[in-house]
């Protein structure tokens, strides 16, 4: 197989470069030419090795952390392994019941905040790595039913349930002051009239009979506008999942204490998560829809991330279209092909799972009342 830059890999340099790979995910240590030799199917001496992996190494896909040592994969041999060598990632059985038990109950179903949150705590503990869910925004859940709730100090409480049955609750503030029943009223109207709308939808369908004569002085309608203007407004913000940021302290691979730091500060900021992800997924856009998306060191776009691995996936499918994400970031020696097939089933499972057509979704929306 040619690659860009012209290097043609025979049989016995994938098979090094594979078996370098493996061994170095599994050891965390540098691999040497006596180890390679032993694992050999051609049974090649220490000195071939040695000039393959050298060979390798002149193309960019192997390194080494000193000369005495044996060889580690750099990004762009981790990149080569992910494309060509990989093979299968059919997901294992012990995996498939783990996360069928962890995340079909009852319990994690009827309420999909419960479920995003058993599902990042899952991920991190299969990958012994952070664990990430980016569920849709709100303002784009379909909408089951909403509800206004006057608080003092002109704050309105809003609650909505989508019909996945989704709960979210926000306060807002209003610079006009509304009645109990005028709230109530407006909930009513929204209801009966957009039930099935993304709070999107329904706000620019407000404005669009707003901009109709008759509808100019409807207190009703200005009342709805106002209260989801302020609503989308207010959920611009997004719920962003993370679990076993911690786990990283215990890698070897971020030993720097000012790396881990730093990384530990990236988690931190939700907005920044949710464009990592969204990238991590869009620079794929030549996959599948469903497929899962990997971006190793080098190459990501932030800095803060170029020494480590992010394996996301869309899910959270409306119409086909993907408006969520679910995905592992870990160090760049990390569990590839069990981590992809991980990824790959949950967010499968939640398309079906989560799906708008599904017939449960109506029910679970009816118990999130």
């Amino acid at each position: 197989m040619l690659k860009k830059g012209g290097f043609s890999f025979d049989d016995r340099e994938k098979e090094i470069l594979y078996a370098i790979v493996r061994t170095h995910i599994a050891t965390g240590e540098p691999v040497g030419s006596f180890a390679l030799a032993k694992q050999s199917s051609e049974r090649l001496s220490s000195a071939t090795m040695r000039s393959i992996c050298a060979e390798l190494e002149d193309e960019g896909y192997l390194t080494h952390p000193h000369t005495s040592a044996g060889r580690v994969p750099t990004d762009k041999g981790y990149r080569y392994y992910v494309d060509n060598l990989m093979g299968s990632t059919k997901i294992s059985r012990s995996d498939v019941a783990r996360i069928n038990e962890r995340l079909l109950g009852d319990d994690c179903l009827a309420i999909p905040g419960r479920l995003m949150e058993r599902t990042s705590q899952l991920l991190s503990q299969l990958s012994d790595n952070v664990g990430i869910v980016v569920p849709p925004p709100i303002t784009q859940d379909i909408l089951h039913h909403i509800e206004f709730v006057r608080l003092t100090d002109s704050r309105i409480l809003v609650i909505t349930v989508s019909s996945a049955g989704r709960v979210q609750d926000r306060v807002i503030r209003s610079d006009e002051e509304f009645t109990q029943d005028e709230l109530n009223s407006t909930s009513r109207y929204l209801v009966e009239n957009f039930q099935g709308c993304t709070l999107t939808d329904m706000r620019d369908e407000l404005v669009r009979r707003m901009s109709e004569e008759k509808a100019q002085y409807d207190r009703l309608l200005r009342n709805a506008v106002a209260l989801c203007s302020q609503s989308l407004q207010e959920g611009d913000q997004p719920d962003v999942f993370i679990e076993g940021a911690s786990n990283i302290i215990a890698k070897r691979d971020f030993s720097d204490t000012e790396r881990m730091r730093t990384l530990f500060k990236m988690f931190e900021q939700k907005n920044r998560i949710v464009k990592i992800l969204n990238e991590c997924i869009a620079n794929a856009q030549s996959e599948p829809v469903a497929a899962v998306a990997v971006r190793i060191g080098s190459e990501n776009r932030f800095i803060d991330l170029r020494g480590c691995t992010v394996i996301a996936s869309p899910c959270f499918y409306s119409g086909g279209t993907a408006v969520g994400s679910i995905g592992v970031v870990g160090p760049t020696r990390i569990e590839y092909d069990r981590l992809i097939s991980i990824v790959d089933y949950i967010a499968k499972l939640f398309e079906r799972v989560l799906d708008p057509e599904n017939p449960g979704h109506k029910n679970r929306a009816a118990r999130a009342l």
